[in-house]
């Protein structure tokens, strides 16, 4: 048996990066996993290669910035499969390096809608759910960018902060639930939305960058039953990025 048998899992910004790599992990393990994505057809090759494992996957196709969409993520995955028991929040806009200054505010309120309270709203939709149940394990993906402001990171640092702190305020008011919630700060990591921000060639240029899957690993971990004496925390996975390396 895997460590996730017959759990539910959502997964946001599954098509491709952490959330690709979180969700075939899942699936691995035993989980039945709601993949999300702006991109159907991304998505569907996703759910599609967690279905040739053998387990079940369902594809929505949704925008993070809609509230509306934010909804029917978490009715569909009631629909198919009665219960959600795990809820990853790691759909995020990378931007590229850009001072205040210059930033774009409608560019600002979308980084700030699909990074921040689209994953505030996602988890007020499944928490109904998982209070019932008794049961929940809720990861925020966020940054070591979420740790210290940097030039021209402004937008994307504060909504990984501001997950810092969302996944504090939430663990302690649903902990006597019977539900966890944590937070991953990865370093660098070799993903699309890496590569396509920084005009960077991912670890061919910088053998210091993680690869998806170690992420994925830690989470595996954080929604397992082994993470019950953790929550309300923040992980700090920095990797060969970590500032102590200078």
């Amino acid at each position: 048996m895997g460590k996730l048998e017959n759990r539910i899992a959502i997964v946001t910004g599954a098509s491709r990066g952490i959330g690709k790599a979180m969700a075939l992990a899942f699936g691995r393990e035993g989980a039945k996993v709601v993949a999300t994505a702006r991109t159907t057809e991304s998505i569907e090759a996703v759910a599609d290669e967690i279905r040739r494992m053998g387990m079940e996957a369902l594809a929505v196709t949704a925008d993070l910035s809609l509230e509306s969409d934010i909804e029917r993520i978490a009715h569909e995955a009631l629909s198919r499969f009665g219960r959600i028991d795990i809820l990853i929040n790691n759909a995020a806009i990378i931007h590229p390096r850009i001072d205040l200054v210059n930033f774009d505010s409608g560019m600002w309120r979308q980084v700030m809608d699909v990074n921040l309270t689209g994953a505030a709203l996602l988890t007020k939709a499944v928490l109904p759910c998982m209070i019932q149940n008794r049961f929940g394990k809720i990861i925020n993906i966020a940054s070591i960018g979420g740790r210290k402001g940097a030039k021209s990171r402004s937008a994307y640092r504060v909504t990984k902060a501001g997950l810092i702190s969302l996944t504090e305020s939430v663990a302690a008011e649903v902990k006597d639930h019977g539900i966890d919630v944590n937070c991953i700060c990865p370093g660098g990591v070799d993903t699309e939305g890496y590569r396509e921000a920084f005009g960077s060639k991912g670890r061919e240029e910088n053998p210091k960058l993680m690869k998806p899957e170690e992420i994925a690993a830690l989470g595996v971990f954080l929604v397992s039953e082994a993470s019950s004496a953790i929550t309300g925390t923040a992980v700090d996975a920095f990797g060969g990025t970590n500032p102590i390396f200078g």
